[in-house]
């Protein structure tokens, strides 16, 4: 499939943002909703494998998940990939690029994705009228941190099997807490390829390994991405248990 990313006027608005009806989601003071409301600028729709943002680009946005999947990576100069994480609904991308010079990874659409734009240039009136908003900042800066330490474990010190356990276990609580699961079941959009350059393993590595949890009975790969069957099986083989669930915020 051709990427494809195109800007267009808002439609929805914040005042009826489908997220803000989820639980999960801290909700805004009136306040604050009128000024996310004036703060977005329009809404960016790309189409699977589009490059949203790419490392050292100079962004005059930043933008928020809105509804899709991307993941964050960086490469190396012979082409090697890393995925360092994965973004769902309410997720901030491009925080970076709006506080330091330039980008320093890359952002791709791994499923249709709608993102809520932002202007750079306005976020430190956030910061200067809005504490709160601000404070959400910091926490999602450093809810990230977190879980790129937990990454780092699982890459560092977990055999392969533990790893992907982790990586398919986590990724099936980011879609739970961002209201994407339906009637309790859930397709990871995800490819082989994909998971092989999270773990930090080789795809064949990474196919013997995905077979070993299918023969336990936690997963079944199918075409279109990973079905899970059984989330504890999967958290009971990596060792991990996901933290209680918090009410996150979001811009």
């Amino acid at each position: 499939m051709a990427s494809e990313m195109r800007a267009v006027p808002v439609r929805v608005q914040c005042s009826v943002c489908p997220l803000r009806k989820l639980r999960q989601f801290r909700p805004f003071t009136d306040e604050e909703l009128d000024f996310v409301a004036q703060f977005k600028r329009g809404e960016l729709l790309a189409a699977p494998g589009t490059s949203i943002l790419t490392e050292g680009d100079r962004s005059e946005h930043l933008y928020t998940v809105l509804s899709g999947w991307a993941f964050r990576y960086k490469t190396l100069e012979d082409g090697r990939r890393q995925v360092l994480n994965f973004l769902v609904p309410g997720d901030l991308v491009g925080l970076q690029g709006a506080l330091t010079a330039e980008m320093q990874h890359s952002v791709e659409a791994l499923t249709p994705l709608v993102l809520c734009i932002f202007e750079r240039r306005r976020l430190f009136g956030l910061y200067q009228h809005h504490s709160g908003l601000a404070f959400d900042l910091t926490w999602l800066a450093a809810r990230e941190e977190t879980i790129l330490d937990e990454h780092l474990l699982s890459v560092g010190r977990r055999s392969a099997l533990e790893r992907a356990a982790y990586l398919l276990g986590f990724l099936h609580e980011r879609a739970r807490f961002s209201g994407q699961l339906e009637n309790g079941n859930l397709i990871l959009p995800v490819t082989q390829a994909l998971v092989a350059d999270t773990l930090g393993l080789s795809i064949v590595h990474t196919n013997k390994t995905l077979r070993k949890l299918a023969d336990k009975g936690l997963i079944r790969w199918l075409d279109r991405g990973c079905e899970i069957l059984d989330k504890s099986g999967l958290f009971s083989v990596a060792g991990w248990e996901p933290e209680d669930a918090l009410l996150r915020p979001f811009i």
